[in-house]
């Protein structure tokens, strides 16, 4: 039965190909047949029927990929055909490398957010994450649209100025209170690329999009939205490359990491980590990607490469990453590897193979920190608090944590919340009113800013 949306991504994939409907049946029949399936002979009204909705059943959808793939020079899966059972918008994180259809799976995922649909967007591991990836960072899309009346420049200057405001917000104050606007202009932006993008315009209006993506990627992952964080990157690596910035694609790549890391799944944070490795290109995002590598390294235990992959972003550091880093990457200095540093011989030193003492690489971050960037140098203060209560500082992590505390009141932020409970972890061992008031103040923290577990 044909649904009353029908299938955009067939129709779509099926103009790309510049195949009549009957000639796309001959080829399906031909293709079943060279595979003993003789039965299968399609007409051209059946693939209207595909279109407007009815569900063929298999081995149809696959033959119907392989046939299309040929076609427009790129493999298709039955998902990018919309041929699954609930679609590639709502249930996948793979992106078909179609503008349009990738506006609308964008558009169908925010949409499913603002319904709070957390059980549909459910979180990515393994393969299907690693895939998705490699896919977005070396794929090339198609458009068919030739309406430009998506966008105009001003439309793409107002995108970018507030996107600017929004990340700047983010990083001073969190993203909790912003995210439900970020995540709506995203939203408008999927509906107007499908609206037409000018060519003159294209790289303008996916670079920004691409930006506007990492950010509304990163304060979902900050709200404990975790799958649909997932798909908002995702989009933000396709779009990047349809800006001409792979190395873009591949900071996103590495948020992604960051987000395996953090839910315990350090084995996919290396396969993605593998997979920006091969393309990025730039100084800065070598050094970004080695970085964080050394960082999941630690995590698993493994100094010996936790040290060489951490040393390789040390030397790409003091040779200089450039005078012209991107923006979007000008995050990563010489602070935040202090800060990957430092977590990174807390997890060592947690496994018993730890050489140098945490809490001097927090010190060295937050000396090196620069203004504006007041989420994360919180995170360094409670992670420097807790180092200390590790290493048996007593006095000295207690007046550091309630410094920490006063300046985490003022964030909105899980990812604080986080470094909340490891510093709760770290004064276990101690019963001292000093340390009885830091683990009710932080108790108390991190109740009125509870870490939200999502799909």
């Amino acid at each position: 039965m044909a649904s009353r949306s029908g299938n955009p991504h067939l129709k779509l994939w099926t103009a790309a190909s510049g195949l009549s409907h009957g000639e796309i049946a001959r080829r399906i029949a031909v293709a079943g047949k060279a595979r003993g399936h003789r039965q299968i002979a399609p007409d051209a009204t059946r693939i209207r029927r595909w279109i407007d909705g009815e569900k063929p059943r298999p081995p149809v959808p696959t033959l119907l990929a392989d046939v299309l793939s040929e076609a427009v020079g790129q493999p298709l899966t039955p998902g990018d055909l919309g041929l699954t059972g609930t679609g590639v918008v709502l249930d996948g994180i793979q992106l078909p490398l179609l503008t349009e259809a990738a506006a609308q799976a964008l558009a169908g995922w925010t949409q499913m957010d603002f319904m709070n649909r957390r059980d549909t967007l459910k979180l990515a591991v393994g393969a299907p994450l690693i895939l998705a990836a490699e896919r977005m960072l070396g794929g090339t899309a198609r458009a068919l649209n030739h309406d430009h009346k998506g966008f105009d420049a001003d439309t793409v200057t107002a995108l970018e100025e507030m996107t600017a405001f929004f990340t700047e917000a983010d990083a001073s104050k969190g993203g909790g209170l912003y995210r439900s606007a970020i995540v709506a202009q995203l939203d408008e932006v999927a509906r107007r690329i499908q609206d037409g993008v000018p060519p003159k315009l294209k790289a303008r209006v996916f670079a920004a999009t691409a930006d506007l993506a990492a950010l509304a990627g990163w304060v979902s992952h900050d709200a404990g939205r975790y799958g649909i964080a997932q798909r908002l990157w995702s989009y933000g690596t396709y779009a990047a490359g349809e800006a001409g910035q792979r190395d873009r694609g591949v900071e996103i790549v590495t948020r992604m990491s960051h987000q395996m890391i953090y839910l315990g799944h350090p084995q996919e944070a290396l396969g993605l980590l593998g997979v920006a490795t091969k393309k990025a290109t730039l100084p800065a995002t070598k050094a970004l990607v080695s970085s964080q590598t050394g960082r999941v390294h630690a995590a698993l235990g493994d100094e010996r490469a936790a040290q060489r992959h951490l040393g390789a972003a040390d030397e790409l550091l003091a040779d200089g990453l450039g005078d012209d880093v991107p923006e979007w990457v000008a995050y990563f200095d010489a602070a935040e590897h202090a800060g990957a540093r430092a977590v990174s011989a807390r997890d060592l030193a947690g496994l018993g193979r730890g050489r140098k003492a945490a809490s001097v690489h927090f010190e060295d971050a937050l000396k090196l920190r620069k203004p504006g960037f007041d989420r994360v140098r919180v995170m360094d203060r409670v992670g420097l608090a807790a180092a200390l209560f590790d290493e048996g500082e007593v006095e000295q992590g207690a007046a550091a944590a309630h410094q920490a505390l006063d300046d985490a009141a003022r964030i909105d932020s899980t990812l604080v919340v986080s470094r909340l409970n490891t510093l709760l972890d770290a004064a276990r061992p101690y019963e001292t009113a000093a340390i009885d008031d830091v683990r009710t103040r932080a108790k108390e923290l991190a109740a009125a800013r509870p870490t939200t577990i999502a799909a």
